[in-house]
């Protein structure tokens, strides 16, 4: 049975969509990690996207409606497209009767993941680092941790994303880190890294748990997606 869903693993097609050119490295040290192999993914970077969805400080439907062509693109020559940036993540909405191949959301998957290690009914942290994820990453993650009754607080790391735009990723992944580490002494029994870019800031962390991160969660539930829609051959 492994056997087989390794093989299966790595026939797929699995798209990505970045907003930032950075996260192609973190998806693929991801997929390393998962062993899913090096022929499987495919990214595009959209940054234009995310850039214009922040000069309006929301996504608005000419931004949502450019992250649906895009995702329908690469919708034609995968299994499935995983989009990776929380922000435009409500663009998803409505695509599926326009295309065969399934579309996810890394951050929504990580809002499942989230709700399911959150067995001891404690308190769910997820940070954000840009003011235009908070919104849409609360929706999400409280509407994940409805049925479990569990509580969510999101919190911004401020100033973290200054420094990854500047280009001091070492100072950004220490910032998130830093806030991992807080969130954990503040009694949060789940934290949640509610961005890719976050994500290599996971080995940074000096307390004893590890948090969640939208690259593996991401990938994880892309797999499984890609895994169905490859055995219907659809």
């Amino acid at each position: 049975m492994l056997k087989d869903f390794r093989e299966k693993r790595n026939v797929m097609r699995i798209a990505c969509l970045h907003t930032a050119q950075s996260n192609v490295a973190v998806f693929d040290s991801a997929a390393k990690a998962l062993g899913i192999g090096p022929t499987v993914l495919q990214h595009e970077v959209r940054a234009d996207l995310l850039a214009a969805a922040e000069r309006s400080g929301v996504l608005t439907a000419q931004v949502s409606n450019a992250t649906q062509q895009a995702l329908l693109s690469l919708a034609d020559h995968a299994d499935t497209v995983l989009l990776t940036c929380s922000t435009l993540g409500p663009s998803i909405e409505g695509l599926a009767k326009n295309t065969s191949s399934v579309i996810i959301r890394a951050d929504e998957a990580l809002a499942r993941a989230a709700v399911r290690a959150n067995t001891q009914g404690g308190k769910i942290v997820v940070l954000c680092a840009i003011q235009t994820t908070v919104e849409p990453t609360s929706r999400l993650f409280m509407h994940a941790a409805q049925a479990s009754k569990a509580l969510v607080e999101i919190r911004l790391v401020c100033g973290a994303w200054a420094r990854f735009k500047s280009g001091d990723l070492t100072g950004y992944l220490a910032a998130v880190a830093e806030a991992v580490d807080r969130a954990y002494l503040d009694g949060a029994s789940v934290v949640a890294l509610g961005q890719a870019s976050m994500s290599e800031a996971a080995s940074l962390v000096t307390t004893s748990s590890s948090p969640l991160t939208s690259a593996t969660e991401g990938l994880k539930a892309a797999v499984e997606a890609a895994s169905r829609h490859v055995k219907s051959g659809s």
